[in-house]
């Protein structure tokens, strides 16, 4: 039976009767069959054709769906939730179902399919709950179409749907279509979007549909939450549709496109991309609502256009778009002329160009690199219209994200200028001008000041507009018509750095000086009146001079600070510029205060200004006096500053750092960090109230104190500010990604606020913070400053050096070595203040620079740095290390903090290494900031990558680089007991340093090196900055600081070590003499030698160390074992050369050796003979020799003999027999002066022991050792011998000498007293005494015992003493005496030499002070007296007197004219034939 019949009698069955469905009838049937596999498929094939032939496709569809009234529909087909679905039906039957509908209709399945599916997703497209969107789909929407697409996907398997068909109906309801649907057709493969696209004749059509509803969605994705899913779906949605377009539009290889490929699809999907485009940038220049939709639209649509969207694509697509999207940036609408660019461009810098336009720029940069995009705006602007306030707001984009801009432009700009002049074209020279100007407003540290472009461009000869006079007529005709658009900054550069001229072509520049003076006057802009320090390179308003003016007091004390000086400027302002100095920067600077006790720097720039006459006298008194009753007058309330004024200053960075916070925590704002540190470099100026012109050639050096760094309130808030935003932006990074992939926010950052004009501030703000409050720094505060250092380091050659000062001279330092000086390990919490700074710091590098050589971490990281803890660093890391820690030589101090910190404090750091995890970055041992820095240390320790560093050559701990740290240490602060101390000491030396190699920094096995080097840093570090910073007294800095005993105490044991080791010398000792002589030697040998001041007190320094040092050190050091021939005596040779080289020069007291010296001599020189077969004879040839090498050491003697005396009898005792026959001999001297000067000894006196000299030493300190109540022994000299006298009288004259370089009075007169009774005697007994006077090497005895006596300046003030005894010469006799003349003249030139070299200002500065010397002459009055004395003489000396005068007057002659022509007249006159001609006695 049919259906319908069956149907129909089912409705006639009784109540309670149910209907069985078809299923069931077949089922009950098959179960009274036998089952038979084979009968079951005849069965099932036998239903089907049933079925097909009788089958109503409505009917069964009703049958299934309920009443039968109902049409075909798939819409419950594909709605699985509701209950009317058709769960038991296949997506085989449905397409059956189509098939015999299709016959029916005598159409094709195909068609009829088609017409289907498309009604059905309109009538899902229409079924929104929202349909005014008309964009996405909502939920239950889209699980509608889910199935459909299911059905529709089978249909296509078999064959049963036509694209084509399909497309044609849905361009029918194009007005209800979905967008999304759409999409989905195309991820599903059922229709792609070209395809659809393509079937539509009608292309403008189809670009205004695709336009409208991507514009749409871009609206629509804008207003919902990010974590909406909806929002997910349109980002989708639309970064496929813009994938889709760039491929299509923009694939340059043809053969990739398939032979069935859309003709016109390129077409449409260029214009759909252009009309996106054009109505983004539309709405900016409109500029909309920020919450508008076309704002909201173009806000998404720019979001889409980014590299990551279109990295997807692997064609060239995405670089020829962006090309594409550049150029239509560049021309749209182009309706400014050129003039209203130039009058414009200031609103056109980075950051006050839209944000969106920005961020457009940066994303389009991506993929374009910096070469090829300014090829590309080269190439637009030649060709094309363009719209200059996006070409110059391109090019600021350009110079603010890429660092290579600047050359890229500069480059630009000269070849477009050369084309200028070559072609005389006025487009190619106002495009440069515009192009450089655009670029200088983004702040000289990114670009050069327009200022120094032009005069470099203009300024000198070699500039284009030289070559001839029509390229002069041509500048100048440019500039002139520049004149009525110009913004007065740009005026007043041309003015004040006009182009170079020759001569004769001056009228042009005058004509155009004029002119641009005219302008200026009609602006109400005087030229006079600008600042001194106003920007000339930032086109922005003028400043009003008052406000100029206070800005430029502001920036000329800042400079006179650092230099010392007055600034240049502020000088060229007060001859030139005289009404603005006079009416508007005086008046500034001297505004009336309360004046310091202590002179600030504004204080004593004003009085600079005044002794340099730059301040009119009775300006000067009336602000004397308005600053005297300001001291009266208490300040009223209205004299108060106001802290809001600088709050408000420091609101807009505030805000702005605030905001780049912001960015950094939000991964999706990335892309906008440059923009927001650009936007902070401009607010910087404002809030430090000055100009923002930073490229000042006035401040070519960074001057700061390092033991007391002083910084200004508002300075220091602004430092503040930026140092404390700079670690929470780290540590905000930090919490999303490692350093590594944080991108360049960093080194933009600190390239951006730190530049020429902050950067002083922010090193005395770092020497604060970490020289100072090291220790108390919290651990984050450590981990920003560590990374800020390291850019620092690497940013570092941009910047100016660092002078420091005090404790040391002021010297020029790089940034790294600046950071170098500031960590120190003096002490417990300094040295652990420095593990954890260099830790974060070497961390941080290794993980910012990962793959970068180690040249390029050189530059980062300072190998002092590294070395202070131990490891090494890559190579970038190596540079900012660099930059972090060098400091005395050039950046290995600092290589060593971290490398001798880890090898001090942690004992298991100096065992053999266990290699720790090489694939951990260190820095993930730091954030989150760690409770433990020590284990952090021995994690980055132990990383294998660090470890490899550390066989760099400038990275190795060397033993000098140990030494220099170990000598800084306090032994009374340290972290180490003393026994630990000492252990490590021990541990450094003989089992790390001893044993190493020399290229790896160590000693080679050898001892005596290990010594060596020891004492040469031992010197070194006296020198340095580091030791006067721990004591006043430099002298003291060896032995008497318990900061260096430790290490002088491992010197002592090492020379024993040496002596008693088996390579112990036995017999002569080497070549080369003992090591530390041989130090001493090349070190004084590299000392500057002369007799100006610092020359000699830097020798003295030198020499005060050396006996430090032997005083330090076992006596052996001094006298060397005794020789192998016969007869034996100790070997004092070196320390003889040193005396009489060096040490006699030292002139402590009165010329003699010092008490310790002698005694460590004499104490070394006993222990020596004792060793010998003969104790008696060594000694006594060995004091024999000193007689003639070093007579020194025995006056010396004789001096401390009291003291001396008792020790070396003491010594002495262990051998039999009394004391060495030269011993005896000086106490037999000493006995004769205690005898001679004794009121009870016999008179007349027993004659003195030979060596005179010994005697007359002996007898002259016992003379200074007694009091004027036994001077009457002195009247016994008659009764000595001449040679005694002569000896005494030298000696006396060294005591004369002396006393005229001590600041005692008494002492002077008591040596003159000696001296004239000597004298007295000498001449009462006519013994010659002007020999002393002519003392040379060559003559025998006695000049080469008494020139080793004296120290070499008293010998050269022996002219002083010479004419310090003239009132107590004898009458004429001296006179008459033949080579009196001579000596006297020559005394006189000697003294006149001293005179004009400085050298008696001690005898000034003395008689000066001194009441008691009020009747003697100063130097002035000397001479005086000696030149009248000689003027008076020459009359009277004999004729033979003459006879070797020529020689002398050639020689010094010059210096006195008068004396000169009274000699030669004397001389050259002819001698009398008569009674009054001298006999010729001899």
């Amino acid at each position: 039976m049919s259906v319908s019949r069956a149907s129909g009698a089912a409705t006639h069955q009784r109540p309670g009767d149910r209907r069985r469905t078809l299923p069931e009838l077949l089922a009950g049937r098959a179960r009274k069959m036998k089952l038979d596999p084979e009968r079951e498929q005849k069965l099932r094939d036998s239903a089907v054709r049933l079925l097909r032939r009788q089958l109503n496709l409505s009917h069964l569809l009703l049958e299934v769906e309920g009443p039968p009234h109902k049409k075909l529909s798939l819409s419950q087909l594909i709605d699985r939730d509701s209950p009317k679905a058709h769960t038991g039906l296949s997506s085989s039957l449905i397409g059956s179902a189509l098939r015999d509908q299709a016959s029916q209709l005598g159409v094709p399945v195909a068609v009829l399919s088609s017409q289907v599916v498309a009604s059905s997703i309109v009538q899902i497209c229409e079924a929104g709950t929202e349909p005014s969107h008309g964009v996405l789909l909502d939920l239950e929407q889209r699980k509608k179409l889910s199935s459909l697409l299911e059905i529709t996907q089978y249909l296509l398997a078999h064959s049963m749907f036509s694209r084509l068909s399909f497309c044609q109906e849905m361009w029918k309801v194009q007005n209800s279509l979905l967008l999304e649907a759409v999409w989905h057709l195309h991820k599903q493969n059922v229709v792609s979007l070209p395809e659809l696209l393509e079937s539509h004749a009608d292309v403008q059509a189809v670009v205004a549909w695709l336009f409208r509803n991507l514009h749409g969605l871009c609206e629509q994705s804008e207003q919902m939450d990010t974590s909406c899913p909806q929002a997910d779906i349109a980002r989708a949605v639309l970064s496929d549709f813009v994938q889709l377009l760039v491929l299509k539009g923009f694939q340059t290889n043809s053969g990739l496109r398939g032979e069935a490929e859309p003709e016109h699809m390129p077409q449409v999907a260029v214009a759909v991309l252009q009309r996106m485009l054009a109505s983004a940038l539309e709405a900016l220049a409109a500029g909309v609502q920020e919450e508008s939709s076309a704002h909201r639209a173009a806000r998404c649509w720019f979001s889409m256009l980014s590299g990551h969207t279109c990295s997807m694509i692997s064609t060239d697509s995405p670089k020829s778009f962006f090309r594409h999207t550049l150029t239509q940036i560049l021309t749209h609408k182009p309706v400014l002329k050129v003039s209203d660019a130039i009058q414009m461009q200031r609103e056109w810098s980075f950051a006050r160009t839209h944000p969106l336009l920005t961020s457009l720029y940066r994303r389009l940069f991506v993929v374009v690199s910096p070469e090829e995009l300014v090829g590309h705006v080269q190439e637009v602007l030649e060709t094309h219209e363009v719209n200059w306030q996006h070409v110059l707001s391109c090019v600021s984009a350009l110079v603010i994200c890429f660092p290579e801009a600047r050359r890229l432009v500069t480059d630009w700009a000269a070849r477009w200028l050369a084309r200028a002049f070559e072609d005389f074209d006025l487009d190619s020279m106002v495009t440069v001008f515009l192009l450089v100007r655009q670029a200088a407003l983004e702040g000289p540290s990114l670009f050069l000041s327009y200022a120094d472009w032009f005069q470099a461009s203009f300024g000198s000869a070699r500039g284009l507009h030289g070559c001839s006079k029509k390229a002069l007529v041509f500048l100048f005709k440019f500039l002139s018509d520049l004149v009525p658009f110009e913004a007065p900054h740009y005026l007043q550069v041309h003015i004040l750095h006009p182009p170079l001229v020759p001569s004769k072509y001056r009228f042009l520049l005058t004509d155009y000086v004029s002119l641009a003076r005219t302008r200026l006057a009609d602006l109400k802009v005087s030229i006079e009146n600008m600042g001194l320090y106003e920007d000339l390179s930032s086109p922005g308003d003028i400043t009003e001079p008052h406000s100029q003016a206070s800005q430029d007091v502001e920036k000329a004390i800042a400079v006179f600070e650092h230099t010392g000086r007055i600034p240049a400027a502020v000088m060229e302002a007060s001859i030139f510029r005289r009404p603005y100095y006079v009416s508007h920067f005086l008046p500034a600077l001297l505004t009336p205060r309360m004046l310091p006790r202590v002179p600030d720097g504004r204080a004593a720039f004003v009085e600079a200004l005044k002794r340099a006459d730059k301040i009119p006298p009775s300006l000067y008194a009336t602000y004397r006096q308005a600053c005297s009753a300001a001291e009266e007058k208490p300040a009223g309330p209205g004299m108060k500053a106001d802290p809001s004024c600088a709050e408000g200053l420091l609101g807009p960075l505030t805000a702005a750092l605030q905001e780049l916070r912001a960015a950094m925590t939000d991964p999706a704002q990335y892309d906008a960090i440059s923009a927001r540190v650009a936007v902070i470099s401009q607010r910087l100026s404002s809030a430090l109230g000055l100009s923002e012109d930073d490229s000042s050639s006035e401040v070519t050096k960074v001057q700061l104190s390092v033991l007391v760094p002083k910084l200004e309130q508002r300075e220091q808030k602004v430092v503040d500010l930026l140092l404390t935003s700079f670690c929470q932006n780290l540590m905000a990074a930090s919490s999303f990604a490692p350093p590594d992939r944080q991108g360049s926010w960093a080194a933009r950052f600190v390239t951006a606020t730190c530049g020429h004009r902050l950067l002083p501030a922010v090193l005395t703000r770092l020497c604060q913070l970490l020289r100072h409050q090291g220790p108390s720094l919290s651990a984050s505060h450590v981990l920003g400053l560590a990374a800020l250092a390291v850019h620092l380091g690497e940013a570092g050659p941009a910047f100016s050096d660092v002078h420091v000062s005090p404790p040391a001279p002021a010297r020029g330092l790089s940034i790294p070595d600046f950071f170098s000086s500031l960590l120190t390990c003096r002490t417990k919490e300094s040295t652990l203040f420095c593990l954890r700074f260099c830790t974060a710091a070497i961390s941080y590098s290794l993980c910012k620079f990962p793959s970068r050589s180690h040249d390029t971490w050189y530059s980062c990281l300072s190998p002092g740095l590294i070395k202070k803890e131990r490891p090494q660093l890559p190579a970038r890391a190596k540079h900012c290390l660099s930059s972090v820690l060098c400091v005395q030589m050039r950046g290995v101090r600092q290589q060593l903090q971290f490398q001798f910190t880890v090898l001090r404090l942690f004992s298991e750091a100096r065992d053999p290494l266990s290699w720790g995890d090489a694939a951990s970055p260190p820095w993930r041992s730091l954030y989150p900031p760690p409770a433990d820095w020590q284990q952090a240390a021995l994690r980055l320790w132990r990383h294998r990558t660090f470890q490899e560093l550390l066989k760099e050559k400038g990275f190795h701990l060397t033993y000098r680089d140990w030494l220099q740290l170990e000598l800084e240490i306090r032994p009374d602060m340290d972290s180490l007991s003393d026994m630990d101390r000492r252990h490590f000491h021990h541990w450094a030396i003989h089992e790390r340093f001893l044993p190493e190699p020399s290229a790896a920094g160590g000693c080679d096995g050898d001892l005596e090196t290990a010594c060596t080097v020891l004492v040469d840093t031992l010197l070194d570090f006296c020198h340095s900055s580091q030791s006067r910073e721990h004591a006043e007294d430099s002298g003291l800095v060896l032995g008497g600081c318990t900061w260096n005993r430790d290490i002088l105490s491992r010197l002592q044991e090492m020379v024993v070590d040496l002596e008693q080791g088996p390579a112990a010398p036995h017999g002569p000792s080497p070549a080369g003499g003992h090591f530390l002589f041989r130090i001493f030697r090349r070190r004084l040998q590299a000392l500057a030698s002369g007799w100006d001041v610092a020359s000699r007190l830097q020798r003295q320094r030198e020499l005060l160390m050396y006996r430090r040092i032997l005083l330090g050190l076992p006596p052996s050091v001094l006298v060397s074992s005794p020789r192998a021939e016969q007869p034996a005596a100790p070997n004092c040779d070196e320390f003889f050369h040193l005396v009489n080289s060096e040490l006699r020069n030292l002139y402590l007291h009165g010329g003699t050796l010092t008490h310790a010296v002698i005694v460590h001599f004499f104490r070394g020189l006993l222990n020596a003979c004792l060793r010998c077969r003969d104790p008696s004879l060594a000694a006594n040839l060995a004091l024999t020799l000193c007689q003639t090498e070093c007579p020194l050491v025995l006056t010396s003697a004789l001096l401390w003999w009291p003291r001396l005396e008792r020790e070396l009898r003491c010594r002495w005792r262990c051998v039999p027999g009394p004391l060495p026959r030269e011993l005896q001999r000086l106490h037999e001297a000493q006995r004769f002066a205690q005898s001679f000067l004794s009121p009870d000894a016999a008179s007349p006196a027993s004659p003195a022991p030979r060596p005179a000299w010994v005697s007359a030493a002996a007898l002259y300190f016992a003379i200074q050792r007694a009091g004027e109540a036994n001077r009457i022994g002195l009247e016994k000299l008659v009764c000595q011998g001449e040679e005694l006298l002569v000896f005494l009288f030298f000696f006396s004259l060294m005591g004369l000498v002396s006393s005229h370089l001590t600041p005692h009075a008494a002492d002077f007169l008591k040596a003159v007293g000696v001296c004239a009774e000597i004298l007295g005697c000498l001449q009462e007994r006519n013994v010659p005494w002007l020999q002393l006077f002519q003392l040379t090497e060559t003559d025998a005895g006695l000049g080469r015992v008494l020139l080793r006596l004296a120290p070499d300046q008293h010998v050269r003030m022996l002219p002083l003493a010479f004419y310090s005894l003239l009132p107590y010469f004898d009458g004429d006799a001296p006179v008459r005496e033949d080579t009196f003349l001579h000596v006297a003249v020559d005394m006189y030139l000697k003294l006149l030499a001293l005179f004009v070299a400085g050298e008696t200002s001690a005898a000034s500065t003395l008689a000066a002070r001194s009441q008691e010397l009020q009747g003697q002459d100063d130097p002035v009055g000397l001479v005086t007296k000696a030149r009248l004395f000689l003027l008076q003489s020459i009359p009277r000396c004999p004729r033979r007197s003459f006879s070797n005068m020529a020689e002398l007057l050639a020689t010094h002659g010059d210096c006195d004219p008068e004396l000169r022509a009274a000699l030669l007249s004397r001389w050259q006159a002819t001698p009398n034939t008569g009674l009054s001609q001298e006999p010729r006695l001899f």
